[in-house]
């Protein structure tokens, strides 16, 4: 398999010779391949995961079965899937290299400090420079400040993707990774994890 859906449990630590090392929670529900694309229909191969299915009433009052997230991976082959089948942790060994994308937490608006990591200034008594941005004007030509400018704005909820990280532990039976590093998004959110490669058998 190419990729699974998974939700952020939390942070904790696990020991390996030794050496404390700080991990995150991944917690795999049965992936249901929801739909498969093959190259002759859509010009490439691909599957369709889903999680979390949840009954919805139109207004009509037709029952429709929705998942509450859907994500989809290309893959070279199509053999051996099949629309409705399950895939779990199982797919995910120890040592494998996965990439995973989340959505950071969000913020909201920040300042410099915050935001850029800017110094500021002394904080000693009668210093109106603490945490100011600073000078950002421009002479007369160009009279404007250039796009891209590190100032005070939105920070946060955004798509992060973070490469080669280790899966340390993979408990099949609870459906539980636990992956090496910091993972991006806030406790309970969906993430995506894409496997770079497997231990060779």
């Amino acid at each position: 398999m190419s990729g699974l859906i998974a939700r952020k449990l939390g942070m904790s630590r696990v020991f390996l010779d030794g050496a404390a090392v700080a991990v995150t929670y991944l917690r795999v529900e049965p992936n249901v391949i929801v739909r498969l694309k093959n190259a002759e229909k859509d010009g490439y191969n691909a599957i369709i995961l889903g999680i979390g299915l949840k009954k919805v009433k139109t207004r009509k009052g037709k029952e429709l079965q929705k998942f509450a997230v859907m994500k989809e991976w290309k893959v070279q082959s199509l053999d051996g899937l099949s629309t409705g089948a399950t895939v779990t942790a199982e797919s995910v060994p120890e040592k494998s290299l996965v990439t995973i994308t989340g959505v950071s937490k969000g913020k909201g608006f920040q300042g410099t400090i915050k935001r850029h990591h800017f110094g500021g200034g002394p904080a000693s008594h009668g210093s109106h420079f603490k945490r100011e941005p600073g000078s950002v004007g421009m002479r007369e030509m160009p009279g404007r400040i250039h796009k891209g400018k590190r100032m005070a704005g939105h920070m946060g909820n955004e798509q992060v993707t973070v490469h080669g990280r280790p899966v340390v532990v993979c408990d099949k039976e609870k459906g539980v990774l636990a992956v090496k590093g910091p993972v991006p998004g806030p406790n309970g959110s969906a993430v995506y994890l894409t496997v770079e490669s497997q231990p060779s058998a």
